[in-house]
């Protein structure tokens, strides 16, 4: 999916200078926690931040960051932003941590590397000393809660999306399209090479099918890829006879699908809308989810890095605060990358901007409304046992037979 990036002025050499001293970092110990107590309301003077997003969370966001900046200039000075994959994330920050150097305020992440910042131990602890600040979360969507959960006292949900897994496909060429996991599996067999999916811990479509087939499945234990996917380790290994080869990313699952390499490939709500948006996939493509299906649920994190000043601190609690009110909220969604991207309640496509109503009226489904409203929700795995999932796949599925 294509990305927006705008990056502002560089920090002026005041500001610069304050960053290469690590100011704020108490007791002038690298990558130390600020006391909750210690950050103020509102910083001293105006602060620069500096944002590193890991996600493609700023295709959602940085309109309300822009916004928030226009509208607090007491607060906020100006932002910079920066780009990088996720596994780059938590070296980037303990480098700049153990040289005293934090020069990352802010970052926004996926559960993947929420997770290895967390286990790491790079971020300040958020919840509960800073609740009474972020008033927004008690208005969470109850899956959009149920993820909060899964980040502990890590980071803040600030976007969320009902994902996947759905079925995309080619309507010229897939006039009955399956609707159950044994049909989905007579096509594959009946047109060898023509369903696909990309490698699960590249893919977000990927992982989603692979952690909501338990599900679809009937299987022992959702939660547990290892002794309780008995009947899904079963199914992909029968699928992947009738599968020749697994991208290394659903971009190329999309491309297949439009040029007709794929007749179906695995889907979520976003890789349906924006795709179709951006002209990737023709826009009469459909969707379509297989009997007994469970939303495995995604969301984006704010987080913030040990060693961000006392006065960062506080203008960053601020900009949350500000995102996670409805007006603000609505931006998220975007043209359907996330869709539909709110994660608290009450935020409407009317209260959006014009571009994504637009956006939204000629790509959307109006069948999400009743596959969100009708089917339940699950959070994803827990770190560890997404890695199992993703090594024995990798090892029995993807390296195996091909």
């Amino acid at each position: 999916m294509t990305m927006r990036w705008r990056t502002a002025l560089t920090a002026g050499g005041v500001c610069a200078l304050l960053l290469m001293t690590a100011c704020g970092a108490p007791g002038g110990r690298p990558g130390a926690e600020v006391p909750a107590g210690e950050v103020p309301d509102r910083p001293s003077e105006p602060v620069t931040l500096n944002v590193l997003d890991i996600a493609g969370n700023l295709q959602l966001t940085q309109g309300m960051i822009d916004d928030f900046v226009a509208q607090n200039p007491d607060v906020v000075s100006r932002v910079t932003y920066e780009k990088a994959a996720a596994p780059e994330m938590a070296g980037k920050i303990k480098a700049q941590q153990d040289a005293g150097r934090i020069n990352i305020d802010l970052v926004l992440t996926g559960t993947d590397g929420l997770s290895a910042g967390a286990e790491q131990g790079l971020f300040t602890p958020l919840l509960p000393q800073f609740e009474s600040r972020l008033t927004g979360m008690k208005d969470y969507l109850e899956p959009a809660a149920a993820m909060q959960e899964l980040a502990g006292d890590q980071g803040v949900v600030v976007t969320y999306y009902p994902s996947g897994p759905l079925l995309e496909y080619a309507p010229d060429r897939v006039p009955d399209p399956p609707n159950t996991a044994d049909e989905l599996l007579a096509y594959a067999a009946a047109h060898p090479g023509k369903v696909g999916y990309a490698r699960p811990s590249n893919s977000g479509p990927g992982r989603t099918f692979l952690m909501g087939l338990p599900y679809i499945l009937g299987d022992s234990d959702p939660k547990d890829p290892i002794n309780g996917w008995s009947k899904t380790w079963a199914y992909l290994a029968e699928l992947d006879k009738h599968i020749e080869s697994y991208p290394s990313g659903t971009a190329d699952t999309m491309k297949n699908l439009a040029n007709g390499t794929y007749d179906i490939v695995v889907s979520t709500t976003g890789w349906d809308i924006n795709p179709r948006a951006l002209g990737t996939v023709p826009a009469d493509y459909k969707v379509t989810a297989l009997d007994g299906f469970t939303w495995v649920t995604d969301a984006h994190y704010a987080a913030i890095p040990k060693g961000v000043s006392a006065d960062k601190q506080s203008a960053v609690l601020a900009l949350l605060a500000f995102m996670l009110t409805p007006q603000q909220q609505a931006k998220a969604y975007d043209t359907g990358y996330f869709y539909p991207g709110p994660a608290i309640k009450g935020v409407t496509l009317d209260m959006a901007p014009q571009q994504s109503r637009d956006v939204i009226a000629q790509f959307g489904r109006p069948e999400y409304e009743a596959l969100i409203r009708d089917h339940p929700t699950a959070t994803p795995l827990a770190t560890k046992d997404m890695v199992a999932a993703f090594d024995r796949w990798d090892r029995e599925i993807g390296g195996g037979g091909q």
